[in-house]
């Protein structure tokens, strides 16, 4: 089994001694994307759950591209919410970025690490 640590240069570094991304190689390539947070690179949290939400977005999708891969490889979208009151808001912006593309989904309401972030989106993708 190959294994490579992903961390792109465009979204933030990991926290402690993750990765931001694993990928698994051979015939077919399998990236386990860490848990993507509503930051910047340079470390600013946005203040509403939009533009929170459109940036963990735009974090995994610098992952993605970090190892050569897209949305369209997704296969598997988890994502936490700190509040279920950002449900319709987070499937309206999850269906703007993901249009035509159907991965599995799934939702979980919990805690998040940082007070700050409403929102942290983890995935697989397989090329």
């Amino acid at each position: 089994m190959e294994k490579r640590a992903i961390n792109a240069p465009d979204a933030p570094k990991p926290y402690g001694s993750s990765a931001q991304a694993v990928e698994i190689g051979g015939d077919r390539r399998t990236l386990y994307i860490s848990g993507q947070i509503p930051q910047t690179a340079d470390g600013k949290v946005p203040e509403g759950f939009p533009d929170q939400c459109r940036l963990a977005w735009a974090n995994l999708a610098a992952q993605l591209r970090a190892a050569d891969m897209s949305l369209d490889n997704l296969v598997k979208v988890t994502t936490f919410l700190s509040d279920r009151r950002f449900g319709l808001e987070n499937r309206a912006i999850r269906q703007e970025v993901l249009g035509d593309r159907r991965p599995a989904l799934t939702v979980v309401i919990t805690g998040i690490f940082d007070a700050a972030w409403l929102v942290e989106i983890e995935a697989v993708a397989v090329a």
